[in-house]
């Protein structure tokens, strides 16, 4: 927005400098002038007819007054115009770091010397502000590059099946037909995922209140036909753990988890428990499955998106897209909670997520 051209901060505050002396000066001046002139008889003599009189006394002051006043402006003006421009130097550094962010560079960092002040402190907080600022649009680059490669698979396969099609009509259509349909099935989850992705991010839901519990047991129950076919034990135990949210983001973290602690677990006999309890202030889910050992420095990697754990695709008719925990993370954090993640000793992860209760 553009404004009208006006005085500079550091001229501002020279003049203010200036002003102060001066007027620290003349009233200075006004009172030994009056302490002065009190004690000086006004008469042709003088005191004892010695010292001056009054009106000699009043030419000889005024004429020093005034050399002492012009001597106090000039250094006014030129010492504050020096002090202001020490004083600014620190937000001259700061306005030339926002200037070259505002340029769409992010990598610079002001790092200000010196003893801690305000200007320090707001130097610290713009530094801060600048990493989080780079590390935030270095994981949506990530994240929009991820979902253009992973939408462009399906649309290159569903090309692909059409192109074979049209240049072999005498082939089996009832197979492309389902091939092309459980590819533009895959594309429209993963779509349905990123823009579910983008609302937990924008936190724009109403909130209700909503018992835990109640969602685990509505997760379990949906996916308890997946669980039998993979040979799978899931149970649900623990109390209500109320918690203030989405009831639908919230269900779709519980169904999250669960789907996940699943798919990802060993070929047959494994087993996936669900536990929710009230600890303190906050509502508590814990769900915990068998599976393989997973190595301590990948357990981070999994809330990023399109993680997908040991593998980058999996084969089977549950192949993810790589958002499940990604979303996890993402609802938790639009609801002020916390998500652990933390590897079993004997093979599988344990999930805890930890939402306040406002109402508590």
């Amino acid at each position: 927005m553009r404004r009208r051209p006006g005085l500079s901060v550091r001229l501002k505050l020279t003049l203010s400098y200036a002003g102060f002396l001066v007027v620290a000066g003349a009233l200075l001046l006004a009172v030994v002038w009056v302490s002065v002139l009190r004690y000086v008889p006004d008469t042709p003599k003088g005191l004892l007819g010695i010292s001056p009189n009054r009106y000699l006394l009043e030419h000889t002051f005024a004429s020093a007054a005034a050399v002492a006043m012009v001597f106090l402006l000039g250094f006014g003006l030129l010492g504050g115009w020096f002090l202001a421009g020490r004083m600014l130097a620190p937000l001259t550094q700061i306005t030339e770091a926002a200037r070259t962010a505002g340029s769409g560079s992010l990598s610079h960092r002001i790092r200000m010397k010196g003893r801690q002040d305000e200007f320090r402190e707001l130097s610290d907080t713009f530094d801060t502000m600048l990493e989080q600022l780079e590390s935030h649009v270095a994981e949506q680059q990530r994240f929009a590059a991820n979902a253009s490669h992973e939408l462009r698979t399906p649309l290159a396969i569903s090309q692909t099946l059409l192109d074979v099609a049209r240049k072999a009509p005498t082939r089996d259509q009832g197979e492309l037909i389902e091939r092309l349909q459980t590819v533009n099935t895959r594309a429209i989850g993963l779509t349905e995922a990123l823009l579910l992705l983008s609302r937990s991010d924008r936190g724009d839901f109403p909130r209700e209140r909503v018992d835990l519990s109640l969602l685990a047991e509505e997760a379990a129950e949906t996916l308890l036909p997946l669980a039998e076919q993979r040979g799978i034990t899931l149970d649900v135990t623990g109390g209500a753990a109320r918690t203030s949210g989405s009831a639908d983001l919230l269900l779709r973290m519980v169904t999250n988890l669960v789907q996940n602690a699943i798919v990802h677990n060993v070929p047959a006999g494994g087993t996936v428990t669900v536990h929710t309890e009230t600890r303190g202030d906050a509502g508590v889910l814990r769900v915990e499955n068998t599976g393989r050992r997973l190595p301590p420095e990948l357990v981070p990697t999994l809330t990023e998106p399109f993680q997908r754990g040991t593998e980058r695709v999996r084969t089977d008719e549950h192949a993810g897209i790589g958002l499940g925990l990604a979303i996890v993370h993402s609802i938790v954090r639009a609801h002020a909670g916390t998500l652990d993640l933390a590897p079993r000793p004997a093979g599988g992860l344990l999930v805890t997520v930890r939402l306040p209760d406002p109402r508590s």
